[in-house]
């Protein structure tokens, strides 16, 4: 898959384990970019119901196919997680 290292890195901070997770291509290709993947990733992973201040809140970051490239204005990241403030 062009743009993507068809990786996820999962990290647990709690017991210092990390593992290589593969990036399924329908969902990168359904959620294009850094925002869109790792909103799908924090919906698959977290659910509706947890609450932001709970310890599985999960933090994502992500990066978009042209992160690394010399297209201008594409070296951008996100960073999602449920909100406290909005629950969103």
């Amino acid at each position: 898959m062009y743009g993507y290292m068809g990786k996820i890195l999962e990290v647990d901070l709690s017991s210092g384990k990390t593992e290589d997770i593969s990036l399924d291509e329908e969902i990168a290709k359904k959620y294009i970019g850094g925002s869109g993947l790792a909103a799908r990733i924090l919906y698959d992973e977290i659910g509706a119901n947890i609450d932001p201040l709970a310890p599985d809140n999960i933090l994502v970051f992500a990066t978009g196919p042209f992160q690394g490239t010399g297209i201008p204005f594409s070296g951008r990241f996100a960073v999602c997680t449920r909100s406290p403030l909005t629950g969103g």
